[in-house]
């Protein structure tokens, strides 16, 4: 049966029916999913890392040998009551999901040890999915979606674990860390538990909009913007880490080429304004470039040659149209864009 609501699913972690021998969860949130059946399995059994009453399987595992998973299904517990078995599936084989559906429902069917209760922590399954169609309609399993967190869920997040610490945040400052929180779970809840210790875990300090600026710093498109400047300049270095702080913040590839496509137009007019022989503040001013950046992007318009510029033009389309298709990895071909670009500039003499 599919548990979709808050209420329902709090419930069931909290004390899992004992008619229920199996739960499907999964998502793109990978975070979400693994933090979601962790807490589950604990609540199966006492020791989740217990290697004689607890079982941990891969999809290379079942693939490796189909029967695998029976048979774990099968065997009892060293110590009597319940067993647990977990199996992380992030297949995407047709295939394999139809046998680990077939062994599934012959579980809930009772068919196997009534004792052992199955997690499966899988990916974004479609609807197409044996083993979510399975999930969804069986009475004797629960299937759990798990989607990005809405901002609702993240402000509940954030509050309870500051809570949990003895420190908290005005409701204005709230609302700007909710915004700026990752929409992965995971590296939220890291970011959370960073803002803890940069107030003081037990301080009882409640931190204003103006005091968590100096925790947040910059936005995670400004990031995008430096790292395309730096990557212009040939600081290949800090524009890597400016790219992945970017994309662990929830930008993608899409954006990484957005921002890297416009510092591309930037350098491009402000080089075509210098040719013509308009002076370097005048070019600059009409450029759009930042007072701070004008020193180093007129470094890069005399290093940076008008044919070299103009072959790059058609790279920055390809990698962008790339990180737009379907099942292309963005943030890969975007950060490899970043890093040639980069080697150029250093090449170049920047």
């Amino acid at each position: 049966m599919k548990l979709a609501k808050r209420a329902e699913i709090d419930a069931f972690f909290a004390k899992p029916s004992p008619a229920v021998l199996g739960a499907l969860i999964y998502g793109k949130d990978r975070s979400q999913v693994i933090e979601r059946a962790t807490g589950l399995a604990r609540q199966i059994v006492a020791d989740i890392n217990d290697p004689f009453n607890v079982s941990v399987l891969t999809d290379s595992d079942i693939e490796a040998d189909p029967a695998r998973l029976e048979g774990e299904l099968q065997a009892l517990s060293m110590m009597g009551g319940r067993r647990l078995v977990r199996l992380k599936f992030f297949s995407e084989k047709a295939t394999l999901d139809k046998a680990v559906a077939a062994t599934l429902k012959a579980h809930a069917a009772g068919e196997f040890n009534r004792d052992a209760f199955i997690v499966i922590e899988a990916g974004g399954l479609g609807g197409d999915s044996s083993l979510r169609r399975l999930a969804d309609s069986d009475k004797n399993l629960v299937s759990i979606a798990c989607y990005e967190d809405e901002t609702g869920d993240v402000v509940r997040m954030a509050r309870e674990t500051l809570s949990a610490n003895g420190v908290a945040l005005t409701s204005a400052a709230m609302d700007i860390f909710a915004q700026r929180l990752p929409k992965e779970r995971g590296i939220a809840r890291q970011e959370i538990e960073r803002l803890v210790l940069f107030i003081g875990p037990g301080s009882h300090k409640t931190l204003n909009e103006n005091e968590l600026l100096d925790f947040l710093g910059v936005e995670p498109e400004a990031s995008l913007f430096k790292a395309a400047q730096d990557a212009f300049g040939g600081r290949m270095k800090p524009a890597q880490a400016g790219l992945r702080r970017a994309f662990a913040e929830g930008e993608g590839g899409a954006d990484a080429m957005r921002a890297l496509s416009l510092h591309y137009n930037k350098l491009k007019l402000l080089k075509s304004l210098l040719q013509k022989g308009m002076g370097t503040k005048e070019a600059a001013r009409a450029a759009g470039v930042f007072w701070k950046d004008e020193n180093d992007l007129l470094r890069q318009a005399q290093a940076w040659h008008v044919d070299t510029l103009d072959a790059l033009a058609a790279d920055l389309i390809e990698a962008d149209k790339l990180c737009k298709s379907t099942g292309m990895p963005d943030a890969l071909i975007s950060e490899r864009l970043y890093l040639q670009i980069a080697g150029r500039a250093a090449r170049a003499g920047l």
